[in-house]
């Protein structure tokens, strides 16, 4: 480990692995494998276990994995396994090696399955999925023993090589461990190692009609891979002594070290598959890199840039307790970073026209102005100024108290890099509705202050005549429940204004050679990303990705 992360505080798996190395376990090897299904997209939970395996083996020079969990070829796709890919690139990974699969241990996977069968740890079972459920028993009352427990090993060895062969149907049979019914860990209540499911396998085609189950295929695929140290999330801690067992009880040298960790529980998020499902094929989002959505392409396409979710994961910490954490970490995250990066620009998204009636009709000022207030490297923007502008809407009143510090009738207020400008006159529609203001500037006040009276307020603008016309897309959060994975019906907790598009905004003119994927700070709205997939520059698109300021505090009040 390097001198600074020496000196950050350990996590308990850092403390294990410290104490393995001092008494020369595994050789001092660090070796850990990042072993998603690639049945879905990956999400923000997922984003801490890659960073924690990565970031380990990374810590401690060893190296980390890639390995597809591919044994249920009903719910996987090479769609999700490359999406998986670019997601770890992105996060700023790199795994060691070939990508590893499940699936190139088949043939290993069914020999040691005929070795527990030899020494008489297996058995080929014919009850029901009913029939297998009463006799588990409970967490109250112990299980009882299947019928088919006692079979003579030739006998099971036998069947489990025609089950192989294909001659039983879809169900008929499984291979079971023999452990101990009474166990009071219900996994190890002689658990299913194998099933027969006639299923096309990405990878192995047809070849296979049995499949291993993830209990036997984890930990054996571990060993093989030559992993010192298994890290998954605290819902498999009760699968540890099968981990154990299984790999005590086959012909492996490797014993690799199975430890859980807390997995990380975002508010007002869902991060089951199964539910990130329903929400695309309900329509309620728009695939699985929507901008709302708690996936990492998501959030990528939401312009959250990958160091600050590496940050916010190191925020979270490394723990033995679940715990939500609040998405204001998660956004202070994004914010930190995009303040230092994001290079400024303006953007009005409710255009109001104003005309400065003592500005030359014909002319043009080129003014400048930093990209970051902060940051000289990033230079200058020159901005075009014009006798008509836009402003906001949300930045006009006829009618205000002293702390409305924006442009009000009769008032004046700063133009962002600008002038000082007065209200003098209101244009309504024969609705009632204010379509343009009339202004009067001072030309004495770029740069500058009134020498004789003090200007309260800065409002931002585009030129009418000079920016470009965009679509910006607000969003705010999914759902209004702060835990709607605990709702009857999540999806009736969905935040109906989670999408607000302004098809009507004008943007500075150098935000249309932008590139997808630029960030830039839209000065007094927020955070903004032009995106990924729907930018042109005949068309430019932008996400909002973050606020200026924490919004939910206000919204847990």
């Amino acid at each position: 480990m390097s001198d600074s992360e020496n000196q950050k505080p350990l996590n308990f798996i850092q403390h294990i692995i410290n104490e393995d190395i001092a008494n020369g376990k595994n050789q001092g090897r660090v070796h850990t494998r990042f072993p998603p299904e690639p049945n879905g997209y990956l999400h923000i939970g997922h984003a801490k276990s890659i960073c924690l395996n990565f970031g380990i083996a990374e810590q401690y020079k060893g190296q980390c994995n890639l390995r597809f969990d591919d044994t249920n070829p009903a719910k996987e796709s090479d769609e999700y396994a490359k999406a998986i890919e670019a997601d770890i690139r992105w996060l700023g990974f790199q795994w060691a090696g070939d990508i590893h699969h499940a699936s190139d241990y088949f043939e290993q996977l069914y020999q040691f399955a005929i070795e527990l069968i030899e020494k008489n740890l297996a058995f080929v079972d014919e009850l029901t999925p009913e029939q297998m459920q009463q006799y588990r028993g409970n967490f109250a009352e112990p299980g009882k023993n299947s019928p088919y427990r006692d079979r003579p090993v030739a006998e099971n060895l036998d069947l489990f090589h025609r089950m192989r062969a294909g001659e039983f149907e879809d169900g008929k049979m499984v291979l079971r461990a023999k452990i101990d019914m009474a166990s009071p860990n219900i996994k190890m209540r002689d658990p299913v190692l194998y099933r027969i499911k006639r299923m096309h396998h990405i990878r192995t085609g047809d070849k296979w009609c049995i499949y291993p189950m993830y209990d036997f295929t984890h930990c054996i695929s571990d060993a093989i891979e030559g992993v010192t140290h298994s890290l998954c999330t605290l819902e498999f801690e009760d699968h540890r002594p099968l981990y154990d067992w299984v790999i005590d009880n086959i012909s492996i040298e490797c014993h690799p070290q199975q430890i859980e960790f807390s997995r990380l529980n975002l508010a007002y998020t869902i991060t089951s598959k199964r539910k990130l499902t329903q929400l695309i094929e309900g329509h309620y989002v728009n695939g699985w890199d929507d901008p709302r959505m708690p996936t990492i392409s998501g959030m990528r396409r939401r312009g959250y840039p990958a160091e600050a979710i590496r940050e916010f994961v190191e925020l979270t910490g490394v723990t033995k307790k679940n715990h939500v954490v609040d998405m204001a970490l998660l956004e202070f995250s994004v914010r930190e970073v995009l303040n230092k990066k994001a290079p400024r620009a303006m953007a009005v998204l409710r255009p109001l026209k104003l005309v400065i009636e003592n500005y030359p009709e014909d002319k043009v000022e080129q003014l400048q102005a930093p990209r970051h207030p902060q940051d000289e490297s990033m230079g200058k923007r020159t901005i075009p100024f014009t006798r008509e502008i836009y402003i906001d809407q949300e930045d006009f009143r006829e009618q205000s108290n002293n702390k409305f510090k924006r442009l009000v009738l009769g008032k004046e207020v700063r133009l962002r890099n600008a002038y000082v400008i007065r209200c003098d006159e209101v244009i309504k529609d024969a609705a009632g509705k204010i379509c343009e203001l009339r202004c009067h500037y001072d030309e004495n006040t770029l740069g500058k202050n009134p020498e004789d009276r003090k200007v309260k307020g800065v409002i931002h603008w585009v030129s009418a005549t000079a920016s470009v016309s965009a679509i910006v897309r607000r969003y705010d959060r999914l759902f209004n429940s702060a835990n709607p994975a605990a709702e009857e019906d999540f999806t009736q907790c969905i935040n109906p204004d989670s999408l607000n598009e302004y098809t009507q905004a004008r943007i500075e003119p150098s935000l249309a050679s932008c590139q997808p994927g630029e960030n830039f700070q839209f000065e007094r709205e927020g955070y903004f990303v032009a995106d990924s997939e729907d930018y042109t520059a005949e068309k430019p698109l932008f996400n909002m990705t973050v606020g200026l300021r924490d919004t939910w505090a206000r919204m847990d009040v």
